[in-house]
């Protein structure tokens, strides 16, 4: 029994950290990697839309590039409808 006993100890003070929270700047640079992605992607599509009008690029990487946004777009605003109704549903909490 003494031996198990600081072993679990000593087992639950490293697995501590890794529950641990993520703190606010790494939270912030996440959602900042995010974001620069997501403007990227629409960059992207709106390079490949103006070469393919221009007739420098080919329609099926038009096609690539049109879905990635399509799909960029409903995520954010999937995301963007989750956050508001979270919002909301603190909103209907009794104090």
């Amino acid at each position: 029994m003494d031996i198990r006993s600081p072993l679990a100890a000593q087992s639950y003070s490293s697995a501590r950290p890794v529950t641990a929270p993520p703190q606010k700047s790494e939270a912030g640079a996440a959602l900042g990697n995010l974001a620069s992605s997501f403007v990227e992607t629409l960059q992207q599509g709106e390079q490949t839309a103006k070469a393919a009008m221009t007739g420098k690029a080919d329609p099926r990487s038009l096609v690539q590039a049109l879905s990635a946004s399509e799909l960029a777009v409903e995520t954010a605003v999937t995301v963007r409808d989750r956050v508001v109704e979270a919002y909301q549903e603190i909103l209907r909490m009794p104090i």
